[in-house]
């Protein structure tokens, strides 16, 4: 697998908070870890910057020179694009390479694909590839037509390009029916806890922070583990005890990621509607990790858009015992956030007290309480209608 980036070069003047030409190394930090998550082997990487994109191929002719040289050479049979490619490009790209390519989307898919184990991540997965799918379909004209039957029906027929359309709508339509389903399923359950009033604390953070460790450490859970991104995709809810009488209910979610396409938010709306629900955010961040604010900052601009950015939260830092002393000081003390080490327990029983003391001043959230319409419901509304 070959690996290829664009960005805007420093001639171009960039809004803040915007990645620029000297982010090239992270940006194939992360892509290396998704390819590798999705069972491919690396064998070299190309950028392109400049002050904007191509519109046919992304990085334009001369640099689609090089890289189709470089791909080749290395005996890549597919390239990677750090980037969400349109249609258009999608299909220039594959026959100028004459190669398999493949955008950031399509890789985060894959791996999403790879890893849902329940039937429920499965439809969710499945849904979010359709979407991908339905506009990247290209026809091959008459040729694959079909012949109306009849009399006075003997013309070209329906196009493959509009039956496959048509059979791709139909299926999400099914998907969706199915997802709502589950959707009923998970608000009954809620319902059910709120009914006992029954606090809800939510795990969430970048990908690979720890998150599945951590709450195996608290609930004495066996949640699959692994350093591969979205090893987890299943949300999982266990009881946590913190202390004689009080106890609340633990869930793990999704890991987060910057730029998470739009399609994989909409589909796996039942999955993150547990967030909608938490008292209490406990925001996982690998202590240990350079871009630790990157990511913090990616995880906050989600959480934003799906409409629980005023959820209390308690920050954690996990991995500190990889950190010097003076640096776990730094991050700790007077920001009122806990640091914890989910591998070796150091801190736990603090993180426990905190959560007690925390959530004692948050009542359960009712459905009634809840917005009719929440940006996460519209925005997968969104997607239906489109």
């Amino acid at each position: 697998m070959f690996l290829v980036g664009w960005e805007p070069s420093r001639r171009l003047s960039l809004p803040p908070g915007t990645r620029g030409a000297r982010d090239g190394e992270d940006l194939f930090q992360e892509l290396r870890q998704l390819a590798e998550s999705a069972g491919a082997q690396v064998l070299g990487a190309a950028v392109q910057r400049s002050p904007r994109p191509d519109p046919a191929t992304l990085v334009g002719k001369g640099k689609l020179e090089e890289i189709r040289a470089l791909a080749q050479g290395s005996g890549a049979a597919c390239v990677v694009f750090d980037n969400d490619l349109s249609p258009t490009q999608l299909r220039n790209l594959e026959r100028a390479l004459d190669l398999k390519v493949v955008d950031r989307m399509q890789l985060i898919l894959d791996i999403f694909a790879r890893r849902a184990r329940s039937r429920e991540g499965q439809l969710q997965v499945e849904l979010a590839q359709l979407n991908y799918l339905l506009p990247r379909l290209s026809g091959q004209g008459t040729v694959l037509s079909r012949l109306g039957g009849g009399i006075g029906t003997r013309g070209p027929g329906e196009q493959q390009l509009e039956f496959d359309r048509r059979r791709i709508r139909a299926r999400i339509r099914k998907l969706r029916e199915a997802i709502e389903r589950v959707r009923s399923e998970r608000a009954l359950h809620r319902q059910h806890r709120q009914e006992r009033r029954w606090r809800t604390v939510a795990l969430v953070g970048y990908t690979n922070a720890g998150k599945s460790t951590l709450f195996n450490a608290l609930t004495q859970a066996r949640v699959e583990v692994s350093s591969r991104l979205f090893a987890t995709l299943d949300p999982t809810v266990r009881a946590l005890k913190l202390g004689s009488d009080a106890q609340i209910l633990l869930s793990d979610t999704v890991g987060f990621i910057r730029r998470l396409p739009p399609h994989l938010v909409a589909s796996f709306r039942a999955t993150l509607e547990e967030l909608e629900d938490a008292a209490l955010l406990l925001h996982v961040t690998d202590a240990s990790d350079p871009e630790r604010e990157r990511q913090d900052a990616a995880v906050e601009s989600l959480l934003e858009s799906i409409g629980v950015a005023l959820t209390p939260r308690l920050r954690v830092w996990n991995k500190v015992d990889l950190l010097q002393p003076a640096e776990r000081t730094r991050l700790v003390e007077g920001r009122g956030a806990v640091g914890v080490s989910a591998l070796t327990g150091e801190g736990l029983e603090t993180l426990r007290r905190r959560i007690a003391e925390l959530t004692s001043k948050v009542a359960p959230v009712l459905s009634s309480q809840r917005p009719a319409a929440s940006p996460l419901h519209m925005a997968s509304q969104g997607y239906r209608n489109s």
